[in-house]
């Protein structure tokens, strides 16, 4: 069996650069300054890296929904303690929350970033 690895996540976009600085905020990674304008990637920690590739009539997924279906979606780990305050970060940098987690329910929050794509935020430890 050959050995198959993880490499990149890539997200479609209108505008690499902006969503990479979206993300660069959230995360804390750093923008390859090797970069252009089609294919934008953050280096994140253990050689993680997380992509945007430009799409000409790019369309937003929708959450929930399955006309233009989510396809995917990324999870952040975050301090449970720190739910409220990771919530008002990504909301300042542009996010939109789409469903909280039910008065305490759920260990999750979802989110769109600034161009449709859904994430959440999962209460770890």
């Amino acid at each position: 069996m050959a050995a198959i690895t993880m490499g990149v996540t890539a997200l479609d976009c209108p505008d690499p650069h902006a969503l990479a600085a979206f993300y660069a905020a959230v995360l804390d990674w750093k923008i390859d300054p090797e970069s252009d304008d089609e294919w934008v990637e953050l280096i994140g920690p253990q050689g993680r890296t997380l992509a945007f590739q430009r799409s000409e009539g790019y369309r937003a997924p929708q959450w929930p929904g399955v006309q233009h279906s989510q396809q995917m979606h990324l999870d952040f780990d975050v301090f449970e303690e720190q739910m409220d305050e990771a919530e008002a970060q990504v909301l300042a940098l542009g996010a939109t929350l789409l469903e909280g987690d039910h008065d305490g329910a759920r260990a999750w929050r979802v989110y769109a970033d600034p161009v449709g794509h859904p994430f959440c935020l999962c209460a770890n430890g």
